[in-house]
């Protein structure tokens, strides 16, 4: 059976998906359509290009996720780390990410989006300049570009981009004008409602797989107490406002909640043990669903 699939934003512990992947692939799912949001924009590419979750658990084992980072030597002083954010406007370049994507895409004949099937991928982006976040490849044309000839894996590097942990990505339109493209996730963490036609039957059933800290799960108030936990609760309003209307809606018909404790978004230094662990959280979660899922 053909389906769609959404995958939330959720950093290292993205690695959940894979387990979901699995589950779905051996109830006889296969995918036409993927869309994501910074690490699920990660796992839609790869699906999109046709890897399967087999194939993208074993880069999952091999991979050593702190290498994507790229860290210079010189960021052991702390004060280099102060000067990085505030002149680059990020901790890291992403330049490893991209690469080790564009790597995995290659291997599977994929560069721009032109190569995969016309509407099978789509990726969210916040554009901070203009204030507005922007479906890719399809809102490349408001930026004066042809959406057929960007890179997949660019595109994916600027939902991925976490706002001072990776540089912003500047992408220049067509008079010139830049505009400073950062993570999906501040505007739209689970974008849910791109597949979503409203009161109408969509074209295909989809399901939407989304990483949650138990927090969020059980729908606990947040406390806020001090300025970093305010900074981090705009964040989290940002993200989640535009997408609440739509989980709300579909939340008990269409969503896979894969709740997740004690990794952290950023834990590059994830061990195997505990990405086996995901993959097995993403797996469960998966297999509850389904056995009421009746689409």
């Amino acid at each position: 059976m053909w389906i769609d699939v959404v995958f939330s934003g959720g950093g290292v512990k993205g690695f959940a998906f894979v387990g979901a992947l699995e589950v779905l692939e051996r109830s006889g799912y296969r995918f036409k359509r993927a869309a994501g949001t910074s690490a699920g924009a990660i796992v839609a590419s790869l699906l999109a290009a046709g890897y399967s979750s087999a194939e993208m658990k074993k880069i999952m084992e091999q991979l050593n996720p702190h290498r994507l980072l790229g860290v210079p030597d010189r960021m052991v002083f702390p004060f280099y780390k102060w000067l990085r954010i505030y002149f680059k406007m990020g901790l890291y370049s992403g330049d490893f990410l991209e690469r080790w994507l564009e790597k995995l895409l290659s291997d599977k004949g994929i560069a721009k989006f032109s190569d995969l099937p016309e509407g099978s991928l789509k990726i969210i982006v916040s554009d901070v300049s203009k204030g507005k976040m922007a479906v890719l490849p399809d809102d490349l044309k408001d930026y004066g570009m042809n959406p057929g000839s960007f890179s997949v894996a660019r595109a994916v590097r600027m939902s991925a981009g976490l706002p001072f942990f990776f540089e912003p990505v500047s992408l220049f339109d067509g008079n010139g004008e830049r505009s400073l493209m950062v993570d999906g996730g501040i505007l739209s963490n689970f974008p849910l409602w791109i597949f979503d036609p409203g009161n109408e039957l969509p074209v295909r059933p989809f399901i939407g797989l989304q990483i949650l800290s138990r927090e969020t799960y059980v729908q606990e108030p947040k406390k806020i107490r001090n300025a970093v936990e305010l900074f981090h609760g705009l964040f989290t309003a940002m993200g989640e406002a535009h997408d609440e209307k739509t989980i709300e809606k579909l939340k008990e018909s269409n969503v896979v909640f894969i709740p997740v404790n004690k990794v952290n978004t950023k834990d590059f230094q994830v061990s195997r043990e505990e990405r086996e662990r995901l993959f097995r959280i993403g797996a469960e979660e998966t297999s509850r669903f389904l056995k009421k899922w009746s689409y």
